[in-house]
């Protein structure tokens, strides 16, 4: 059984590296284990009501959940690498008896202890590729906490840019119907500007899924809520006289299009080619906005 057990070990940590490297360090950030354990979580504080603080803790709460769900992954796949080769391969500090151990526990303190690079040096390896492998889940240890750290680095900037969006669009919206004015009335480079905005979030989405999972609670700051007006607008500049204001429509029709594809692909599950409204109330819905779109 001590073979099946390295191979279960080894198979392990090797899917958690591969999930590291594609969650932060892919271009279109296409891990596993990351959105299951998001989607979990979301799934989770969904049942308690959208208007609770609990429901926006469901983005820092899932990414705490995955980076523990790397961190355990890791430990226990290093730990049933080290199981098949305990006793023998190991040598016990002085004031241990190997022939009192518990080998589990044994690979288990470890694996932890290395993984968080303390190196006590109570069990330390004596078979030659031991001491070649155990000194690679420190490197491990030590790279996961970099890349962790870096991983909310970048997520939050994305949140920002989202958010941005989002009260721009809304400042927009409360403006017009503040002054009750005809789509000309709004410079094109207004229009325009919301394309770069929507085409950057969109690309948030592609590269930092986990963005999705953050819910605003605040109407004026959540895209959720605010992208049907995106629409709305792109479609009124569309029928506009303006040559200008025409294309700017439909720059901004199509940047909102694509964002809603994505969104209908990669988190709703839904058909992507449903019209654009229908996917964009299913996304406020799913954000706890449903009771407010018109």
């Amino acid at each position: 059984m001590d073979w099946f057990f390295s191979i279960v070990g080894v198979v392990l940590v090797v899917t958690v590296v591969r999930d590291v490297f594609h969650t932060l360090f892919h271009p279109v950030g296409s891990g596993s284990i990351a959105p299951l354990v998001m989607r979990g979580v979301w799934r989770t504080l969904r049942l308690f009501p959208p208007r609770r603080r609990i429901a926006s803790l469901t983005g820092p709460l899932g990414v705490a959940a995955v980076i523990l769900t790397w961190f355990l992954g890791s430990v226990i796949g290093w730990t049933l690498i080290y199981v098949a080769q305990m006793p023998g391969g190991f040598s016990y500090g002085s004031e241990l008896d190997p022939a009192g151990r518990n080998e589990f526990i044994d690979s288990l303190y470890l694996s932890m202890v290395t993984v968080a690079t303390l190196g006590f040096g109570d069990v330390v390896p004596t078979s030659p590729w031991l001491r070649a492998v155990v000194p690679l889940e420190a490197l491990f240890g030590f790279m996961l906490v970099t890349a962790a750290v870096s991983w909310v680095l970048q997520i939050y900037p994305a949140l920002h840019r989202r958010r941005v969006l989002a009260l721009q669009l809304s400042t927009l919206e409360q403006a017009r119907r503040s002054c009750d004015r005809r789509i000309e009335s709004v410079p094109t480079d207004v229009l325009t500007s919301l394309v770069s905005l929507i085409v950057e979030s969109r690309n948030d989405f592609t590269q930092y899924g986990a963005t999705y999972y953050f819910r605003d609670l605040e109407t004026d700051a959540s895209l959720a809520s605010s992208l049907g007006y995106a629409s709305d607008i792109a479609r009124e500049a569309g029928d506009s006289a303006d040559d200008k204001m025409r294309l700017a429509g439909a720059m901004l029709a199509a940047a909102v299009d694509h964002l809603a594809g994505l969104l209908a692909r990669e988190f709703l599950r839904l058909d992507e080619a449903d019209d654009t409204a229908s996917i964009v109330r299913a996304y406020a819905v799913d954000h706890g906005f449903g009771a407010e779109q018109p």
